[in-house]
């Protein structure tokens, strides 16, 4: 009786992260993935990036496909990619040995569903379903992509959603069943520092994200206006209103006309190395988004380091992100429930506060890269044992 092969269980993997847009910008698909190339490739696998376009020169491995078309999509601006020439795919997919490719869904069938079309059959395919939409527009427009893709989805041996409810909309939109795993977070990057004290201070409260509708800015300075003009803190506060967006101009009218100028600092974007500091000093963060939100990286960011409470919209992908907090989310729709819910915050003793950031921190825990990366790594090893490889 012969003995058995040896496994290869454990081999170091060539992967393939394809994704329909450039990598300049740092949003959460592209955050996504440059997050999983990074631990991928700490872990000893072979990463390759597939994507439509970019300015960038630092990443290995880069392999650009075409150019792109802007167009908004859910509140953002996503770059639609032009069809990807057939001789560029065919020297991509003789050139690199995959073993796996991993697509960012929905994706498109013009870049990356024409490297899934031609890859050998023997060439694993995962997915990622990344968004949540907030508008039945969007969402009917993914259940045609769906519909219009259903010959390449049955190329795909797994999908992963970033959360349930993205789960539930790739069901409905794609056919297809998902596993839900997170985002992966490297927490030595978002360390744990004290929690800021407010007694005889002024709290500082922080929004780090996007100025766009959904990320709720208009109405966290519509709740924080009538939160001053009714007298409802006893205690000083400040607003610093972080990030960039088409929003800005109208938010800066909006603080002048609320009288808020004084008490609202608006700095533009902020750099990723920068974003620890910013949340560790915060006495309240607040990410109001009313919706559309699969996730939310910003939101598991802010848990880990935030330096008091952090309330985060009540929509269905931050409630995933939010799970074990749950009382910290707020419908911001309600600008005076918010308004109340701000003031409370401001007011509330250290003692609470600091109970606050204890639930929160031991919360995050779920969304380190090491156990987040352990469940990729199981789905990739399962995708290429029904690939056959």
């Amino acid at each position: 009786m012969s003995a058995s092969p040896p496994s290869d269980e454990g081999r170091p993997l060539t992967i393939g992260l394809l994704l329909d847009d450039g990598l300049d910008r740092p949003d959460g698909v592209q955050q996504y993935v440059l997050a999983l190339a990074r631990h991928l490739t700490a872990r000893g696998h072979t990463v390759h990036l597939v994507a439509s376009t970019t300015r960038r020169t630092d990443l290995e491995n880069l392999h650009v496909l075409g150019r792109h078309l802007g167009v908004r999509v859910n509140g953002n601006v996503v770059r639609t990619p032009l069809p990807a020439s057939a001789a560029s795919v065919r020297r991509l997919l003789a050139q690199v040995p995959f073993d796996v490719l991993h697509v960012q869904l929905p994706h498109s069938p013009l870049l990356t569903g024409r490297v899934v079309r031609r890859a050998a059959a023997d060439v694993a395919v995962v997915g990622t379903f990344l968004i949540l939409p907030d508008s039945p527009r969007v969402a009917l427009a993914t259940r045609a992509l769906g519909l219009a893709e259903r010959r390449t989805l049955r190329r795909f041996h797994e999908v992963i959603a970033l959360s349930e409810p993205a789960g539930e909309f790739a069901q409905r939109a794609f056919g297809v069943t998902s596993t839900a795993i997170g985002m992966p977070l490297d927490l030595s990057a978002f360390p744990a520092g004290p929690v800021q004290p407010t007694a005889g201070r002024t709290t500082e409260i922080v929004f780090l994200g996007r100025l766009v509708e959904r990320k709720g800015p208009r109405e966290l300075v519509a709740a924080l206006t009538l939160m001053e003009h009714e007298r409802m803190t006893s205690r000083p506060w400040t607003l610093t209103l972080a990030g960039g967006g088409p929003l800005v101009d109208e938010l800066h009218r909006a603080v002048r006309t609320g009288g808020l100028t004084e008490r609202v600092r608006m700095p533009g974007f902020v750099a990723e190395e920068e974003k620890a500091q910013l949340l560790a000093g915060a006495g309240l963060v607040v990410l109001p988004s009313t919706g559309g939100e699969s996730f939310g990286i910003s939101v598991v960011e802010a848990l880990a380091c935030a330096g008091g409470p952090v309330l985060a919209g009540d929509n269905a992908g931050y409630r995933t992100t939010m799970a074990g907090v749950e009382e910290q989310l707020v419908d911001a729709r309600d600008i005076r429930a918010l308004a109340r819910t701000l003031a409370r915050w401001v007011d509330a003793d250290d003692e609470d506060r600091a109970a606050a950031v204890r639930r929160q921190r031991a919360a995050v825990h779920r969304f380190d890269a090491d156990l987040v990366m352990d469940q990729v790594e199981a789905v990739y090893r399962r995708a290429v044992r029904a690939a056959g490889r």
